[in-house]
């Protein structure tokens, strides 16, 4: 790929080409959490998790001979990404587990908090201010989290809940760390550790939960890691054609994958808590989209930074850091899909 004027980054001129970029990406993904959740079925997450790992190592090798920046691959902040590793692991164990215990639409309804839980981050790691405003919008989005999830009412909390909470605080803590040292680390560095550490971490559970794969069910596995590099594609084409105020909202599409899909292959409909909570999950976090994206109300903008989904273990989803740095690690990654896409058909 060239890096030539002409295949600059493109933003906010091609119409509306970036959104429906958008849509694609998270219908990719809505799929791919779906076959995670039939995979569960019949084998631990644990187990999962180490092979879609373990498949995304060709990405991360064509990633790392195509990096033109000098360097070594060592952190120069090893304590941040130390523990960015371990949010990025927990965070993606969290969203498989809970998939394959929790009604679609309830996982994702958490989720969907996690940029909410960004714009708190930010004030203590990053020193940025949240006016109240921002605020109350963080407040009525939290407060939809607890309509979800109804504590002392209605369905006991269970494991499922605590991991997609675990899954959203971590996803959010992983992005304002990407936030604080994306502009010194390397793409690959970013990209390795996580890598590598659940490799590691989820080879040595495998013992204690491994079942021998059936051949279908390793091309599923393979078909859920090509599913997350066309998704991570299309996010990162998204957010290089078009403004970030058009492109995040489109994220919460999938709400009605997980309906449409609870619907036809599990029987599931989402209950009027679930809807009340997601409703003001979502109109928290649209608001505060289309407030950051008003230069004349603040230049903080903590949840468009971090706007892009995590890293998952079957391919990395990028946070992107900043402008300069996040076009610079789109253009790293879009190469190594680019030279991965022949190889995986």
């Amino acid at each position: 790929m060239s890096h030539s004027d002409s295949d600059a980054p493109i933003r906010a001129a091609s119409g509306p080409i970036g959104p429906v970029m958008a849509l694609g990406s998270f219908a990719l993904y809505a799929t791919h959490d779906v076959l995670i959740r039939i995979l569960g079925e019949s084998y631990s997450v644990f187990q999962i998790m180490f092979f879609m790992g373990l498949m995304s190592f060709p990405l991360l090798v064509l990633m790392l001979i195509r990096d033109p920046e000098p360097g070594t691959l060592r952190a120069v902040h090893p304590g941040w990404s130390a523990a960015r590793t371990g949010c990025v692991v927990i965070s993606a164990g969290g969203a498989f587990y809970a998939f394959t215990v929790l009604p679609l639409t309830q996982v994702y309804a958490v989720l969907f908090a996690s940029p909410l839980l960004v714009t708190l981050l930010a004030i203590p790691m990053l020193g940025e201010k949240v006016g109240i405003h921002r605020g109350l919008a963080v407040a009525v989005g939290l407060a939809g989290v607890l309509v979800v999830l109804r504590p002392g009412g209605g369905e006991a909390l269970g494991l499922g809940h605590l991991a997609a909470l675990a899954s959203a605080m971590t996803a959010a803590m992983n992005g304002v760390i990407v936030r604080k040292i994306g502009r010194d680390e390397r793409p690959a560095v970013l990209l390795l550790y996580p890598m590598l550490a659940n490799v590691v971490i989820m080879a040595a559970t495998l013992p204690l939960v491994y079942v021998p794969m059936e051949l279908p069910h390793l091309g599923i596995v393979a078909l859920i890691a090509l599913l997350a590099f066309g998704a991570m594609n299309l996010s990162i084409g998204a957010y290089r054609r078009a403004e970030a105020a058009l492109v995040a909202p489109m994220q919460y599409s999938q709400i009605v994958w997980a309906t449409l899909y609870g619907a036809l292959l599990f029987g599931e409909s989402p209950d009027r808590w679930t809807v009340a909570g997601a409703a003001l999950i979502i109109a928290s976090g649209l608001y505060i989209v289309f407030r950051e994206s008003r230069r004349d109300v603040s230049a903080n903008r903590p949840v468009q930074s971090t706007r892009l989904r995590n890293e998952s273990v079957a391919a990395p989803r990028p946070v992107m850091p900043d402008e300069d740095r996040g076009e610079a690690l789109a253009d790293a990654m879009a190469e190594a899909i680019a030279e991965a896409e022949n190889p995986l058909r």
